[in-house]
């Protein structure tokens, strides 16, 4: 029988996996106050296998602004790793995962407070959000005096990432934060200062970095690749990237290859993939690794679906960010069905 490309193992630095097939991740919101709850110790391990690599929800690297923005936020409730009772809140799911002998790190990320407008902004271009919250303000540039504290709350949070147990961590956005200044050199520069602190504080074998989005434009697609070959230099374990937009559609464009080809390490691409598709792209060698959002969300044992050509659960759009109407946190969570 001819292999399944999705199915076969891959050794992505120190860690063997069994299967192709990565948790991208998702924000659920149901971090009440920040804190991971024991529900998330059953929604990761549902998803973990033997081998397999999970990446977490986003995590704030720092508090919000103002506690009183936080209910009207787009990111409330979800979690934070800057406080002990976060890490240790997150120990439990962390081994609930390795218990099922799979690889987890931890997603990082930071919200910056806007306090013109009363509201949190980004300083990174991109969530990975489905579109049920509204759309944020443009992304701001961050000012030369606020870096050192913002790349100091990304090294201090991966320290403790990795104290909870995490296996690594992934910084989210890195091509999106831009000291203000011209040309590619100090456009660069900040995100490169995160990685750096990052993998000086646990090592470049336990970093990788997701870029999710680049504009078509010259400039902006050279900065992204410029970005993506300097990771080479700080001994990043890997790169993920999200397939861009499509006549407003996220869609499998093989538009990442430049990136692939400038990355010396694991390269994982997502962003609209199913199970042909992402054979198809490990098969011809386009990526080492697929992340899949939404059908991991639905099917918390897609693997083993890939792998026998099962049907796929339907997954219920009201239930992505929090439980909805239900009162439930495991509705639209950790209710979705295992294959008999």
């Amino acid at each position: 029988m001819k292999p399944i490309p999705l199915m076969t193992p891959y050794t992505m630095g120190e860690f063997d996996l069994s299967h192709r097939v990565v948790l991208a991740p998702l924000t659920r919101q149901r971090a009440y106050g920040g804190v991971p709850q024991p529900h998330a110790a059953l929604y990761y391990s549902q998803r973990a296998s033997p081998g397999g690599l999970l990446i977490s929800e986003a995590t704030r690297v720092s508090p919000p602004a103002s506690r009183q923005e936080e209910p009207e936020s787009s990111f409330g409730d979800v979690p934070g790793i800057w406080t002990p009772e976060q890490v240790g809140a997150w120990a439990p799911v962390v081994d609930a995962v390795h218990a099922k002998g799979a690889v987890f790190f931890c997603q990082l990320w930071h919200v910056a407070g806007d306090a013109a407008r009363q509201r949190e902004q980004q300083v990174s271009p991109q969530m990975s959000f489905d579109g049920r919250r509204k759309e944020l303000t443009s992304p701001r540039r961050v000012a030369q005096g606020e870096a050192p504290r913002v790349v100091d709350g990304f090294r201090r949070a991966a320290r403790n990432a990795v104290d909870a147990g995490f296996d690594g961590v992934e910084i989210l956005g890195a091509n999106g934060y831009f000291v203000d200044g011209d040309g590619m050199e100090n456009r660069c520069r900040f995100a490169l200062d995160v990685v750096d602190a990052v993998v000086r504080e646990i090592g470049g074998q336990r970093v990788g970095v997701r870029l999710d989005q680049f504009s078509a434009e010259p400039d902006e697609h050279a900065l992204a690749l410029d970005v993506v070959s300097r990771l080479n230099d700080h001994g990043v374990l890997y790169c993920h990237m999200i397939e861009p937009r499509v006549d407003g559609r996220r869609r499998v464009s093989r538009r990442l290859l430049p990136f692939r080809e400038a990355f010396g390490g694991t390269f994982i691409a997502s962003g609209g993939y199913g199970r042909e598709e992402g054979d198809a792209a490990v098969g011809e060698g386009y990526t080492d690794l697929v992340a899949y959002e939404r059908l991991f969300l639905a099917n918390p044992d897609l693997p083993r679906r890939f792998e026998l050509g099962a049907p796929l659960n339907d997954c219920v759009s009201a239930t992505f960010h929090g439980a909805g109407a239900a009162a439930d946190p495991a509705v639209g969570y950790t209710d979705y069905p295992f294959l008999d």
